[in-house]
């Protein structure tokens, strides 16, 4: 009886901000994903929150670790 694994998270990279020419949009971040190269294996992240997770020098509730959504 073997389940199938459930992915939980995915790397990625924080690219920037979508942007024009001249201007500059905030509300919408351009974020790349490890191992998603196609348009294909993007559908299934269209509208999934983003967590960022980073490592800070103090720590806070027993760890260094916090977390942004």
């Amino acid at each position: 009886m073997g389940q199938e694994r459930v992915r939980l998270y995915v790397r990625g990279l924080v690219l920037g901000f979508k942007r024009g020419k001249t201007s500059q949009h905030t509300k919408t971040s351009l974020i790349q994903l490890e191992n998603v190269n196609s348009k294909e294996d993007v559908e299934f992240y269209l509208g999934k929150k983003l967590a960022y997770v980073y490592k800070a020098k103090t720590k806070r509730m027993g760890t260094q670790y916090r977390c942004v959504w």
